[in-house]
């Protein structure tokens, strides 16, 4: 069974929130690729909207927008996701997965583009620490 943590960023508090889903909830973002927008209600915010926004895999590689498909790549970084240059100039050969979302995903990053109505923390039952 397939099983994601989404990392919830929300850009009106600027607070991040996990959620970890499984079974259908899961199988919603099956398929789905960087870049598109998901309906609220698979991690349990009805009337929001959701960006993909990144990812990784089982083996912390990461998610890369310009790579299409779902499998593993080796590709040649100057910088960017998955690679980050000590020295000007410098390149670097990765292996990085594809944008789309697979059985292989285990954490996704995703942020809110269209709030509903109520507190994200409240709506996702995380207690306040005041």
């Amino acid at each position: 069974m397939v099983d994601f943590t989404v990392a919830l960023a929300d850009p009106d508090t600027g607070e991040t929130h996990q959620v970890d889903i499984d079974g259908q909830d899961a199988n919603r973002f099956m398929g789905r690729e960087l870049g598109d927008e998901v309906d609220g209600s698979a991690v349990g915010l009805d009337g929001f909207t959701l960006e993909l926004a990144g990812g990784s895999d089982d083996a912390g590689r990461p998610l890369r927008e310009d790579v299409r498909g779902a499998a593993l790549k080796s590709i040649l970084l100057e910088g960017g996701v998955g690679f980050k240059p000590e020295r000007d100039g410098e390149r670097k050969r990765v292996t990085v997965r594809g944008r789309e979302i697979s059985d292989a995903v285990r954490q996704l990053n995703a942020k809110i583009v269209d709030a509903g109505d109520g507190d994200v923390a409240e709506l996702l039952g995380e207690e306040s620490e005041d």
